[in-house]
C-alpha cells in the first residue's frame, strides 16, 4: 500500500511518531506553525529520471531540451516524430497531485508547468508507472534512481544533455532532485539522533549509493 502523501509530517507534528519520513519540505504540507516546531534533517539526495519505453530510445530520443520535456509533459507535443523520435503517439505515465515525486519533477524538469493529467495514465505508486511506461508503446514517466539500480527495462532520458545520474546531481549539472527528508519535533532524543546520525554517515553512504540514492555530504550545491 503506498504511503499517504504528507503522513510522516501529520504524525511527527502531533508526536505520533519521533521521526516523520518526507520527500517535501515540511512547509508544503503542514500549517507554518506546525512546520515551525519540525527540525530538518536532509538526509539523502533523491534524482528523478525521466524514462520512456525502448523503442522511443532505440529509435532516437536519447536526449531531450527542457523545452521539449515541457511540451510532452504540458500535452503540446503529441507524437514523438516532433523530437526525432518515432512516428508514435506520446502517451504520459504520471503520479497523481498529491506525489512528492511528482511536485520535484514539475518543479525543476518542467519548471513549474503543469502536467496534463487528464491525458495520462496516472498511478501512485512509482513501480507501477515504471511498469507502465516498460509495457506501453510510446510511453514516458519518470521515477527516482532508487527505482532504476537493476535492469528495469526502460531507458532514461538525458535533460539538455546532462544524464540523470548520482554524478551529474553532486556536480549540479543535472536538475532534478530533492532532499530526502527525515523531521524530529524539535531536536531528537539521544536513541533517534544517533539512528539519524548513522543513516547519514559515511559508513552508510557507500550503500545508500548501491540503492539509488545521493549522499548529502557529496553535492557541491544545496540549492538548485
Amino acid at each position: 500500500m503506498p504511503a499517504v502523501p504528507g503522513e510522516g509530517l501529520k504524525q511527527v507534528s502531533e508526536g505520533t511518531v519521533n521521526i516523520g519520513n518526507s520527500d517535501v519540505p515540511a512547509e508544503d504540507k503542514l500549517e507554518p506553525e506546525q512546520a515551525a516546531e519540525l527540525v530538518d534533517h536532509q538526509v539523502c539526495v533523491v534524482t528523478m529520471a525521466p524514462i520512456v519505453n525502448n523503442d522511443v530510445y532505440e529509435a532516437g530520443v536519447t536526449d531531450l531540451t527542457k523545452e521539449q520535456l515541457i511540451g510532452i509533459f504540458t500535452g503540446e507535443i503529441k507524437n514523438w516524430s516532433e523530437v526525432g523520435g518515432p512516428d508514435e503517439d506520446v502517451v504520459l505515465v504520471t503520479r497523481p497531485t498529491s506525489s512528492g515525486t511528482r511536485a520535484t519533477f514539475q518543479k525543476y524538469a518542467l519548471d513549474g508547468n503543469e502536467e496534463a493529467s487528464n491525458a495520462a495514465m496516472e498511478t501512485d505508486d512509482s513501480g507501477v508507472l515504471l511498469q507502465n511506461v516498460k509495457d506501453t508503446k510510446g510511453a514516458i514517466g519518470y521515477v527516482a534512481l532508487s527505482y532504476l539500480t537493476g535492469d528495469a527495462g526502460v531507458s532514461t532520458v538525458a535533460i539538455d544533455g546532462v544524464e540523470p545520474t548520482l554524478e551529474n546531481t553532486y556536480s549540479g549539472d543535472y536538475p532534478v532532485w530533492t532532499y530526502e527528508h527525515m523531521y524530529t519535533k524539535g531536536e531528537p532524543d539521544e536513541v533517534t539522533k544517533a539512528f539519524i546520525d548513522y543513516i547519514m554517515s559515511d559508513e552508510y553512504g557507500e550503500q545508500m549509493e548501491s540503492l539509488g540514492y545521493g549522499v548529502s555530504s557529496k553535492m557541491t550545491v544545496t540549492e538548485h
